[in-house]
This record gives C-alpha cells, structure tokens and sequence, in this order.
C-alpha cells in the first residue's frame, strides 16, 4: 500500500452545538476515523509489527475494535451474536481476537471492521428511531447483571476507541516514524 495515500477520509470536528445522540456518534465516528488513519497505508508487516514488550498490533487493535463494535451493538444490545465472533474459539484462547488478526490480509481486517461498523451504525439509527438513548440493551452488561442504556453504550464506544487510539499512535510510530491525527 502506499503510505502516501491514505484510505480514509479526513476526520471532522464534533459539533459544538448539538443534540446529544448527535454529539455522541460524531465523536464516535472521529474516533473510529482516527483508528482507520493510524492503518492506512500499511502493508501486512506493519499492520502485525509490536512495541516490544507488548504483544499489541495495529492489525490486533482493529480486529478488536471490530469484535468490540459487534459485542455491544449485536450481541449486548440485540441480543445477536455473529460471526466469526459467536464461534471463536475463545475457551482456547481468550485473547483470539488480537493472535488471529496476525494471520490475515490488511484487507481482510479492514473489510471485517467496516462490516462491524455497518452494522453497528443500522443497529444505533434503529434504536435511535424507535425510542432514543435512554432505551436498554436485550442482554444484561456482564459485570453488573443489568442492562445499558444507548446513550451507556456510544459513550463506552468513544471511550474503547479514544483509549486505543493511543495505543494506536504509538504503535504506528514505531512502525514508519509516522505521527499525528
């Protein structure tokens, strides 16, 4: 791939002015376009290369962020799992996410997190229509025993991504020397 072109579109500012459920995806999506730019450009070496002593990968981060993205807005809040999520072998290996992700394509790993991304954002613009932020989740959050809200939700999603958009930064630095949005 060429480092020189990147694959994403620029990131836009949040509004400064807007109602909650659209401040909330906007800061959402800035943040998933951060994570679509710290990999754009990179080839399979780069994309699997570590920050020694962590294990951790760009190819990994995005492979996560895809399960994460299908965990809260299939499984948790329609109570859906998919693919390949609902079948991985994860009582082998619970970090399944991050190992598999070393041994597929950037394409592969890109085309899995943009499904997961479609299909979250149909899944918030249903329930967005059908009753707003303060509707619950089908299936109880694991640790408290009790359903989310939407507006829980999107705010733990601009959380997952901001905290591993700085992995991401670092990460892609020692990958080409590479800084900045």
């Amino acid at each position: 791939m060429d480092v020189d072109t990147p694959l994403t579109p620029e990131r836009t500012e949040a509004p400064h002015h807007a109602d909650e459920a659209t401040t909330l995806l906007a800061f959402l999506d800035l943040h998933r376009r951060t994570l679509l730019r710290k990999v754009d450009g990179l080839d399979a070496a780069g994309l699997r290369r570590p920050l020694p002593p962590s294990t951790m990968t760009l190819a990994g981060l995005l492979k996560h962020l895809a399960m994460v993205e299908d965990n809260w807005f299939s499984t948790v809040w329609l109570d859906a799992p998919v693919e390949p999520w609902a079948s991985a072998p994860w009582d082998q290996d619970r970090d399944w996410e991050w190992t598999s992700a070393l041994d597929e394509t950037p394409e592969q790993l890109r085309a899995q997190w943009d499904a997961s991304v479609a299909r979250s954002r149909r899944t918030v613009a249903a329930a967005l229509a059908a009753g707003g932020l303060d509707q619950v989740s089908a299936r109880r959050h694991h640790g408290t025993g009790a359903p989310v809200s939407l507006r829980w939700v999107l705010v733990h999603m601009v959380e997952e991504y901001a905290r591993h958009n700085g992995h991401a930064d670092l990460l892609r630095e020692a990958v080409d020397g590479a800084t900045g949005e």
